[in-house]
């Protein structure tokens, strides 16, 4: 019988996978995993966990940087792609300031169809790692030029930032692009024209929708070039072009940008929309468990999101976000063009607002202390007009906007640390062949190191 057991595990570790599916959550700490499973379970009732949490290997990785304890999306990146430390703020290169290289870019010399999919900005950090080779994350005309340079078979995000010189003209990169036999299609309409016709290699972009993500979720104003859509695109061109071994990375950015903003439902929302992107992975690995690996992780923590906060209510209620119809991104642009109105606005009448975007003062109640602070910063924002802003990585807000969704956080029973990264661990889950390799306490240099090892066993 241990015989038996012994071959069979001997058997197992000597697949090699064909099909390998990388996701990142951008920012998705353990806390963020948690408040999406537990908004599964309490709110919506179901009995399943979320995806990432049915595969049967689950642990966690380090993440600080060569350089400081407390990682940015550039070394990071490096890290999960090339099996490096770096120091934060570069891609692709070691602190000496040698290149290192992904292991996309070691798996497309081995024939493999290589897609990097994201639902921010293509030369954003965590998928520029994958190809880019840079001092500064922010060099995005180098970067698009690594683009073009890698090879790959399908790119795709929401725009490239590096298109136009500092006097704003046309800088040649698009050109450069298409010259290296990229078609560039913008959004899910001209895709599915395009896919129909031969382009073994694409860039698809979206359609503007005036920000730099793809919209979140929770505002339903996402485009029609969703993550879920994207993922979907990226596995149709492998299977048409590399139909017998690829390798797929999907990032999902939105969940990073909406914790630098400490904006709880709108992170539990698109931790949720993740896992549309994951399923469709999954699915795929049940047709084919025999030949394919998922591992799904995170670059870092953003925020240090908490499930329970001081003085809180009683019982963590995530149903608050339900009632929650707007992101504190819109709600801010939503506050500013009402400030430019001239529109003298009293507080009675924001607190309609209030119930109406947020639910506060509506199903959502708010005691007298809330109220206290909330018409204190409506004061301040929209009488005296003197309230301080708060800067984030990616926006300012105004000090009104931040207590709102303070308070909003506070009512569901959700908890920030920082607006910034927090050096926590990451998790990482993993399901397929060779996936026991990712057991135990991890560093984030292991993870592009074992999914190497799976392929290249002899």
């Amino acid at each position: 019988m241990f015989t038996i057991a012994l071959l069979a595990g001997l058997m197992l570790s000597a697949q090699q996978p064909k099909y390998v599916f990388y996701f990142i959550g951008d920012g998705m700490g353990l806390g963020h995993v948690l408040s999406a499973e537990t908004y599964n379970r309490t709110v919506l009732g179901n009995s399943e966990h979320i995806t990432m949490l049915q595969f049967p290997v689950t642990t966690i990785c380090t993440s600080y940087s060569a350089s400081s304890k407390i990682t940015d999306s550039a070394a990071s990146g490096t890290a999960l792609s090339t099996g490096s430390k770096a120091n934060n703020y570069t891609l692709g290169m070691t602190p000496d300031g040698n290149n290192c290289y992904s292991l996309a870019t070691e798996l497309k010399k081995q024939g493999y169809g290589v897609a990097i999919a994201t639902s921010v900005p293509i030369d954003d950090a965590t998928p520029a790692a994958f190809y880019a080779h840079v001092k500064s994350r922010k060099m995005f005309y180098e970067i698009g030029l690594d683009l073009a340079k890698s090879g790959y078979d399908f790119f795709s995000g929401t725009k490239l930032r590096g298109l136009k010189d500092k006097d704003g003209n046309d800088n040649g990169l698009m050109a450069t692009i298409e010259k290296s036999g990229y078609t560039v299609v913008r959004g899910a309409d001209a895709y599915n024209k395009a896919k129909g016709k031969k382009h073994p290699k694409m860039l698809l972009l979206s359609e503007d929708n005036g920000l730099d993500h793809n919209g979140y979720t929770i505002d339903s104003t996402a485009t029609n070039l969703s993550l879920e859509t994207v993922t979907a695109a990226c596995l149709e061109h492998l299977q048409r072009y590399t139909p017998k071994k690829f390798f797929m990375m999907v990032e999902g950015g939105n969940i990073d940008w909406a914790a630098h903003s400490n904006d709880g439902g709108t992170v539990v929302k698109e931790v949720m929309n993740f896992q549309k992107s994951i399923a469709l992975a999954y699915d795929f690995y049940k047709q084919h468990p025999d030949e394919t690996l998922i591992v799904v992780t995170a670059d870092h923590n953003t925020g240090g999101m908490t499930l329970g906060v001081n003085n809180g209510p009683k019982e963590v209620d995530l149903s608050v976000f339900d009632h929650q119809r707007t992101s504190l991104e819109l709600f801010q642009h939503y506050c500013i063009d009402l400030q430019k109105s001239g529109k003298n606005v009293t507080w009675e009448e924001m607190k309609t607002i209030l119930a109406e975007k947020l639910g506060l003062f509506g199903a959502v109640k708010v005691n007298e202390k809330q109220e206290k602070q909330l018409r204190e910063a409506f004061e301040r924002t929209f009488v005296t007009r003197d309230a301080a802003n708060e800067q984030t990585l990616y926006a300012t807000f105004s000090g009104f906007v931040k207590v709102v969704f303070d308070v909003q956080n506070h009512c569901a029973g959700i908890g920030w640390t920082s607006n910034n990264h927090t050096g926590d661990f990451t998790p990482v889950f993993a399901v397929g062949v060779g996936a026991e390799q990712f057991s135990g306490l991890r560093d984030n240099t292991d993870l592009p190191k074992i999914i190497l090892s799976l392929i290249n066993k002899k």
